[in-house]
């Protein structure tokens, strides 16, 4: 049984965050010390990120509306102490027309209509409500309201793959499964002014973004020719430490993520004994890999990833450019970044793809892909000014461009 992605769809807020900007309202805060401002500066500086989307307006965004600065910021100066509740009120509103925005263009992408949707399954860790974003998109999307929903909620970074897997469980279990998988995160909901380093590294790494996958079984709804993946085995492995180092827990103003400096160094310590067995079992050896897509935690996890496994400069190319133009945007990352492998008309035909994504526990999971062409070549969609510009409104909400109207690239 072959089970594809036949498209991928991105879509982010409108304000655009400039990380030294931003470095610098956060420096300016109420109540931040001396040693504070100075983490501050070294974690944004160091960061290897760029810019940044946001829902929340007043963090000094370069460009574009967002809707709820009058929450979050007091003035576009200070930033304010929001309950969850209020937290989770802009959640429930910007949440769902992003992930609109993002299944919309997965199914462009992939020449499926919402009508031939089966299955939908959601996955975010920033924010809960019910019914869900995988109810509104049935409603929003014209799928079939027989289409079967599932939710994963709060497994963090790393979601995105068991969200897959499970998407290719249904495509093995029931031929002709068109399963509609979509990843949203809104992680700037719950940022707080703090002089913990490891509240400071919160801020100064995640952003939000969505991201859609389109995943089918055969048999394969008609479509257009183009590029695909041909998805293939998935693993989960747990490191040896690290539960107290990589967490995400509910607190009364906001979700609390906790993530220390030991995480890349036990990333670094433990990937080769992870992968070793994902690459056996497909009978490749690392340098059979045509291309990687790392979820990219931090700039220092990605160091650690290519350097652990002596991988060459070039393989952790798509995860630093994600990272550099859209920061940790939690479990829709390694869509981003699995979009332009999927992309990508240098890869030879048949190219090998490795994923990892790291999540709560240390949890690391793993997939294999092959990227394959269906038929003749299929040019990108061409991405219009206007679709630029429109976004999905939501009050002062919208999807902001990437590599289509709605995906990846900085304006």
């Amino acid at each position: 049984m072959v089970t594809q992605i036949l498209g991928i769809g991105t879509a982010v807020p409108p304000a655009r965050l400039a990380q030294a900007r931003t470095r610098d309202f956060f420096a300016a805060q109420p109540g931040v010390n001396r040693l504070s401002a100075r983490l501050i500066s070294a974690a944004f500086d160091q960061s290897a990120i760029e810019t940044r989307y946001s829902v929340i307006g007043g963090l000094d965004s370069q460009a574009g509306a967002a809707v709820a600065s009058d929450v979050f910021t007091e003035d576009g100066e200070r930033l304010l102490t929001p309950s969850t509740g209020d937290r989770n009120l802009v959640y429930r509103s910007a949440a769902p027309p992003l992930s609109a925005a993002a299944a919309r263009d997965a199914l462009q992408r992939a020449a499926v209509a919402a009508a031939d949707v089966t299955h939908v399954i959601t996955a975010s860790c920033t924010g809960f409500f019910a019914p869900g974003p995988d109810y509104l998109l049935v409603r929003e999307l014209g799928i079939p309201t027989s289409a079967e929903r599932t939710h994963i909620g709060f497994m963090g970074c790393a979601a995105a793959f068991p969200a897959l897997r499970a998407a290719a469980r249904i495509g093995a279990a029931q031929p002709g499964s068109v399963v509609l998988v979509v990843c949203t995160e809104l992680c700037s909901l719950h940022i707080r002014s703090s002089n913990d380093p490891e509240q400071i590294v919160a801020s100064a790494v995640f952003g939000d973004g969505s991201a859609a996958a389109v995943v089918a079984s055969d048999p394969m709804p008609a479509r257009t020719a183009g590029p695909v993946l041909e998805v293939g085995e998935f693993s989960t492995a747990l490191t040896s430490e690290g539960e107290e180092d990589m967490d995400w827990t509910i607190g009364d103003h906001g979700f609390e993520m906790r993530l220390t400096a030991n995480v890349p160094r036990i990333i670094g310590r433990e990937i080769t004994s992870v992968v070793a067995p994902m690459l056996e079992r497909d009978g490749v050896g690392l340098s059979d890999i045509d291309a990687w897509a790392v979820h990219p935690g931090g700039r220092s996890v990605l160091d650690r990833v290519e350097s652990g496994l002596d991988l060459p400069e070039r393989a952790m190319r798509e995860s630093r450019d994600v990272l550099r133009e859209y920061g940790n945007m939690s479990s829709a990352t390694i869509l981003f970044i699995l979009q332009r492998i999927l992309d990508d008309a240098s890869l030879p035909e048949g190219a090998a793809v490795a994923g990892l994504c790291f999540g709560p526990g240390l949890t690391v999971e793993t997939a294999r892909f092959t990227r394959v062409d269906a038929g003749a070549a299929r040019s990108a969609p061409e991405e219009s000014a206007a679709a630029r510009a429109a976004g999905v409104p939501v009050g002062a909400a919208a999807s902001a461009p990437a590599t289509n109207s709605l995906s990846h690239g900085v304006a």
